[in-house]
């Protein structure tokens, strides 16, 4: 193949009580980018839509992904990117993850896939250091691997494909302000108590157990964030509103999708999932602030060529 056109997925950071660690992969939303080898070394964005971003190579994150794959391939051309974007940046589900994955797994198809999934994650997360400041891989794993993933070491990466179970829904409500990943993690403390850390724990093992185990309620019991989502939660207008609307519609957990301002919930099932979708909506269109919103399975797959 000389050109690709992919689907990159929006994804969800953090599932509340997995910060940096745990991440899973939408199938609802995302970007599409078309990719093609060329004569000429190095990477060019030819073209970018949908958002006010960077086309400069070392100032776009697929640009800077892009080279952190081609500086260990034995390649010697180069390649084209052209970027549809569809997820709105600081919009908390993404946006950076999307075009920093698509562009390496597009190239790695290109190139006859010399590369693993793995190493895919370590060069898309220079583009999440381009982003944010920090090279996490709670966004780029899932979007790679597909579904939920854990990181389960950074030194050495090591990442964990973890069961998606097949009744389980997202919803994702996107208010339409900015809040940067880089600003977010600012205002973040650098200790936190052991009873936060025990809890925090405990939740997490929870919550991968009751992914494999497919049980519905310990997964809802295990999406309580003690440490992150209390200082976080303070920027997110209306957030604790739509989490206590989206429990009594029938959410299993609520929650904020990476460092927001996107407030995601999980349900039992895409009737559950739209119900709660409708009291998200309400509590917005009561504060009169403007937002998408996403219903959406978890996506098994990841990022996926398309026609």
């Amino acid at each position: 193949m000389e050109a690709i056109k992919v689907f990159c997925p929006a994804t969800i950071a953090n599932v509340s009580c997995g910060f940096d660690v745990l991440g899973l992969a939408l199938d609802a939303v995302g970007d599409e980018m078309v990719v093609r080898k060329t004569a000429d070394k190095g990477i060019k964005i030819t073209k970018l839509t949908g958002q006010d971003l960077p086309m400069e190579t070392h100032q776009n994150v697929a640009g800077v992904a892009g080279l952190a794959l081609l500086a260990e391939s034995e390649y010697d051309g180069g390649f084209e990117i052209e970027i549809y974007k569809n997820i709105k940046a600081g919009s908390g589900i993404g946006s950076s993850a999307a075009s920093s994955t698509g562009a390496v797994w597009a190239m790695n198809q290109l190139l006859g896939k010399p590369f693993s999934n793995l190493e895919l994650v370590k060069f898309a997360m220079e583009g999440e250091r381009l982003a944010s400041g920090v090279a996490h891989a709670d966004n780029v794993a899932p979007a790679i691997f597909g579904g939920f993933t854990l990181v389960r070491s950074y030194t050495p990466l090591d990442i964990v494909r973890i069961n998606s179970p097949s009744q389980l829904f997202a919803t994702v409500i996107h208010p339409q302000i900015e809040i940067k990943t880089s600003d977010s993690r600012k205002i973040l403390k650098t200790t936190i108590s052991l009873e936060d850390g025990i809890k925090q724990w405990g939740n997490l093992g929870g919550l991968i157990a009751g992914l494999y185990t497919e049980d519905y309620d310990l997964i809802g019991r295990s999406l309580e964030d003690f440490i992150v989502e209390p200082i976080r939660s303070i920027l997110i207008p209306g957030f604790d509103k739509v989490k206590s609307e989206s429990l009594l519609a029938g959410a299993l957990g609520c929650g904020i999708s990476g460092s927001g301002p996107s407030i995601f919930a999980l349900s039992k099932g895409e009737a559950n999932a739209k119900e709660v979708a409708k009291a998200m909506r309400n509590v917005y269109q009561k504060i009169a602030i403007d937002y998408d919103i996403h219903v959406s399975k978890i996506n098994t797959e990841g990022i996926k060529i398309v026609k």
